[in-house]
């Protein structure tokens, strides 16, 4: 399993596309992604709602706390969330200890809410594990005391029986409609190969369950059996990580083949470098080295798996190769230079 974070806007899109073929009712959410290539006006065509609602603006950058960061801007016109993104398009900020240009917004309606819920599924080698809290929202760390968790054994359906414990104090007018709501997207879970999703917070809006933010994950290794569910989905890098010239080759020929080829960059100064064949192989290689005390002096990951063709192989070998060397070269010039300044 290799978990993928994707986008808040990917998330919800998922969840809106298969909400209703899963319990057959619509889930109501909408949202529309900004980027620097985003022409207001032909959002506003596309998605009218845009017009007509006071709106949320936020970073969709793949971290969290934005909203103790002061980064999301609540109750706005159209106007207002252009003039929010272009003061913050491209500018960098720090988040838990990266940093990186903020170059994605999700806008989506503003929902006035007074209840705030917490959900989230982990996928656990075993099975799964549902947490749920009535306390959500940006306080939930505060309350963690107050979430209850269960775990779901690999195969095993989601009943009424099992979610008791999570909905216990509920009220009873809202108890059956939310206990409702996560057998549906823990079926969703499941169904579409989250590794990980949260919800926090989801609210009620005429009664019925809504998610304000979310995050998820999927396994990408199930690509293969979910590219039509899926849709143009985006993996995105971590936030704040950018890849090198050499990286983004690599990663183009993964995109071309039916293969599996990766290639990080680790240590530059590294003296160990590997290329290894298949995934599993070339973590526990990467976790040896490790092992052994050697972990600074690993140089990159790497491998290349799933039956590639000769010429795909051939490329990625000279690909590495050639990045080995501009960096020993790099190193043998430092080297020089350092030992000349202390000479």
């Amino acid at each position: 399993m290799a978990r993928k974070k994707i986008r808040e806007y990917d998330s919800k899109r998922l969840l809106k596309e298969h909400f209703k073929r899963i319990s057959g009712q619509e889930l109501p959410i909408k949202s529309a992604q900004v980027t620097e290539s985003t022409n207001f006006s032909e959002l506003a065509e596309k998605e009218p709602w845009l017009l007509s609602s006071k709106l949320v603006v936020k970073p969709d950058m793949l971290f969290g706390k934005r909203g103790k960061s002061g980064l999301v801007a609540l109750n706005l016109d159209l106007a207002e969330v252009d003039s929010f993104v272009k003061g913050r398009l491209g500018k960098e900020v720090e988040m838990g200890g990266c940093k990186g240009p903020i170059t994605t917004f999700i806008v989506e309606p503003f929902i006035p809410h007074n209840e705030e819920f917490y959900l989230n599924i982990v996928s656990e080698r075993l099975g799964n594990s549902i947490s749920f809290s009535e306390c959500g929202g940006i306080e939930i760390e505060e309350n963690w005391d107050k979430v209850k968790t269960v775990f779901m054994p690999t195969g095993v359906s989601l009943t009424s029986e099992s979610i008791a414990p999570l909905v216990a104090t509920l009220p009873l007018e809202i108890k059956g409609e939310i206990e409702e709501f996560l057998k549906v997207i823990f079926t969703l879970f499941q169904d579409l190969d989250f590794t990980f999703l949260e919800m926090n917070p989801f609210t009620l809006v005429n009664g019925k369950p809504y998610p304000l933010d979310m995050r998820g994950e999927l396994d990408d290794t199930a690509a293969f059996k979910n590219f039509k569910k899926w849709g143009n989905i985006e993996f995105p890098l971590p936030f704040g990580r950018v890849m090198s010239t050499t990286e983004a080759f690599i990663h183009g020929l993964d995109e071309k083949t039916s293969a599996s080829l990766k290639f990080t960059v680790l240590n530059p100064m590294g003296r160990i470098w590997t290329m290894v064949a298949g995934g599993g192989a070339s973590v526990i290689y990467a976790d040896t080295v490790g092992d052994l005390g050697y972990a600074p002096e690993l140089g990159n990951y790497a491998e290349y798996s799933g039956a590639p063709k000769e010429d795909e192989v051939l490329q990625y070998a000279r690909v590495v190769i050639d990045v080995i060397n501009s960096y020993l070269k790099h190193y043998h010039w430092y080297c020089k230079n350092f030992k000349s300044q202390i000479d």
